[in-house]
């Protein structure tokens, strides 16, 4: 398909000069902001199944609910599109995907780069090399700092109003500060919602882990609409449980098993550890919980000679540790670790070994939305029995579980 000249000739007329026909201003960019719009009507007529205002839609049980606006970046300019909804919020757009807002195959790509650990230099340099391009620096550094406005939207989106089961831990970053390289804490959370799905909410940055920027962490994810979770799986942070209980006062903690075992050990000689291992697994593999009680004071009564502060680390936080006790196996292999969490712990160190130190707070943002954007991919393997657990977590928390949502 080609273009008469003399079109082209009358529409470039109108402008001072032709790259001006590009902007968002332009006659092309108000042809790519229509194109644009159109697909996604289009995408919306098929999850549907019928046009707007077409009779078949009439009791349907779904339909559109107006639109929403959003700001797309190209290679040129940015521009705001409108993106229709649909009244149960299942419409899942192809063209420009939910929380996507560049359309450019070459930024893209830099992006895509910078998200598995490349630094602007080797990103320059791998460009270099494979495709014999001259990039400069500043080009790369202004199109990763086009996330920025992504990062900002992602951790303050509106979540879900329950995740029976949420995972909390942290992991520690060198990150510039007034003039030095300092340790600092990334928080992390991470849910499963009532449909299964893995999401991580939010990260923060601090100077420390601590119970008291948890409390504040916890209060923002009830201020983005999270009224309640089931489940909160934790290590071993001193405080942390008070802090979830004032704001989620009806949920259970569960301590991560693997933490207690691994703290419990610490300090015993090589030669007692595999004893000591195989009697603190008698506890936790225990069929029910009064079982496990009685394996404890089994363990207390012949190791506290030796180590006494075992058992008693085990009796103080035993509320704590008990939770997984009241569920079957498939639920207890999900609950009983903070495991989830860490291999996402395990796979943002994987984008951060080759560097020394970030700059700034904003740069591990960036990074790490960018990754996990990548590690999320990974979430579709489905939890053995979810649909029981469900019905489980239905029988034990009553209505805080609506099947019917």
């Amino acid at each position: 398909m080609s273009f008469d000249p003399k079109l082209l000739d009358e529409i470039l007329k109108n402008y001072k000069k032709p790259e001006d026909a590009w902007g968002k201003n332009g006659i092309f960019g108000q042809i790519q902001k229509a194109l644009m719009e159109r697909i996604l009507d289009e995408e919306m007529k098929f999850h549907l199944g019928y046009d707007k205002h077409a009779i078949e839609g009439n009791n349907s049980g779904n339909s559109r609910n107006g639109k929403s606006k959003k700001t797309i970046h190209t290679e040129n300019e940015s521009f705001e599109i409108e993106v229709p909804r649909d009244r149960e919020g299942e419409f899942e757009p192809q063209f420009v995907k939910k929380h996507q807002r560049r359309v450019n195959k070459f930024n893209d790509m830099v992006i895509s780069l910078y998200a598995r650990g490349l630094s602007t230099e080797e990103i320059c340099g791998h460009l270099k090399e494979m495709y014999g391009a001259d990039v400069s620096k500043e080009l790369i550094s202004h199109i990763i700092n086009s996330v920025h406005e992504d990062v900002s939207a992602w951790r303050n989106r509106p979540l879900e109003a329950l995740y029976p089961i949420m995972f909390f831990d942290a992991i520690r970053i060198k990150i510039r500060d007034e003039g030095r390289v300092v340790n600092k804490a990334v928080y992390l959370a991470l849910g499963i919602d009532i449909d299964e799905q893995k999401e991580l909410l939010g990260m923060w940055i601090a100077h420390n882990e601590g119970a008291k920027f948890w409390l504040s962490i916890l209060t923002e994810l009830k201020n983005r609409g999270m009224k309640d979770m089931l489940i909160a799986c934790i290590d071993g942070l001193k405080g942390f449980p008070e802090a979830i209980e004032s704001v989620y006062p009806d949920t259970n903690i569960q301590l991560c098993i693997v933490h207690m075992v691994r703290n419990s050990v610490r300090f015993v000689s090589w030669k007692d550890r595999k004893k000591i291992t195989t009697d603190l697994k008698n506890i936790y593999r225990a069929a029910t919980e009064e079982e496990a009680k009685g394996q404890l004071d089994k363990f207390a009564a012949k190791w506290d000679g030796q180590y006494p502060t075992i058992s008693k680390s085990w009796y103080e936080n035993w509320e704590n540790l008990k939770t997984f006790f009241a569920f079957p196996d498939y639920i207890r292999k999900v609950i009983y670790t903070t495991n989830a969490v860490e291999s996402v712990n395990m796979s943002l160190r994987k984008v951060t070994k080759t560097r020394a130190s970030f700059p700034n707070d904003k740069a591990v943002y960036k990074i790490f939305y960018l990754a996990l954007q990548n590690i999320s991919k990974k979430w579709k393997m489905p939890i053995r029995n979810w649909n029981q657990a469900i019905n489980q977590f239905a029988v034990h928390y009553g209505d805080r579980v609506n099947l019917n949502n």
